[in-house]
């Protein structure tokens, strides 16, 4: 309890420290997630439009979940080296399988009927995925973005192993900051997360169709 709570006071007296390391971590993090939403979001929906993919969209999601995030970091170090380009590649592909997936479902879950009234009323296919399709799949497109953006947030930490910077330098050198310094980066990082999660499913819920919304 003693230890707990001198992590409070490991924030107040190095808080200029605290948020450089968070300026890299959330750096590091946004590069993971954005890169890895410019390669799964058009993909799952495409799939999704078509109705086809499902075997290929499970089987990524299946492998992505199963690598660790330590392993690919490890990986990377001989094919990368160490730094932030490394890391990162690690993030994204940590990223993909919740956003790929959920991009995928939302789509392919809209009604049938809908798709045929449109369809019926001279839409083309883009029109149909752009003004029907598209939008009632946000709600479940966010969920896959928040997933992604919580656990590539955690999983930076990691970081520090390869030289990425963030807030893990802190949380993996306790013999620098002490247990107190440990446990308050801890804290720091799942705020982070706590807090990322509520502005992407408030963005979320604001953009998806009224009808819709939670």
């Amino acid at each position: 309890m003693h230890t707990f709570l001198a992590s409070f006071s490991f924030m107040a007296d190095h808080f200029g420290l605290l948020l450089s390391r968070t300026v890299d971590h959330l750096l590091l993090s946004a590069a993971g997630v954005a890169v890895a939403l410019v390669i799964a979001v058009p993909l799952g929906v495409w799939l999704g439009h078509r109705g086809k993919g499902s075997f290929l969209t499970v089987s990524i999601s299946n492998i992505g979940r199963a690598l660790p995030s330590l392993a690919l970091i490890a990986i990377f170090l001989g094919l990368l080296g160490i730094g932030f380009v490394n890391v990162m590649t690690a993030l994204v592909i940590m990223a993909i399988p919740p956003v790929l997936t959920h991009a995928y479902l939302g789509v392919e879950q809209v009604d049938a009927d809908l798709v045929r009234a449109a369809r019926g009323m001279g839409l083309t296919q883009w029109q149909i995925l752009w003004r029907v399709e598209l939008p009632l799949a946000l709600p479940v497109l966010f969920t896959g973005i928040r997933i992604a953006v919580v656990y590539v947030i955690s999983s930076a930490t990691l970081a520090a192993v390869a030289g990425g910077g963030g807030l893990g330098d802190i949380i993996l050198n306790q013999v620098s900051y002490g247990l107190s310094g440990v446990i308050a980066a801890a804290l720091w990082v799942a705020v982070l997360a706590l807090v990322a999660d509520g502005l992407f499913g408030a963005v979320g819920n604001r953009l998806a169709p009224r009808g819709t919304r939670v």
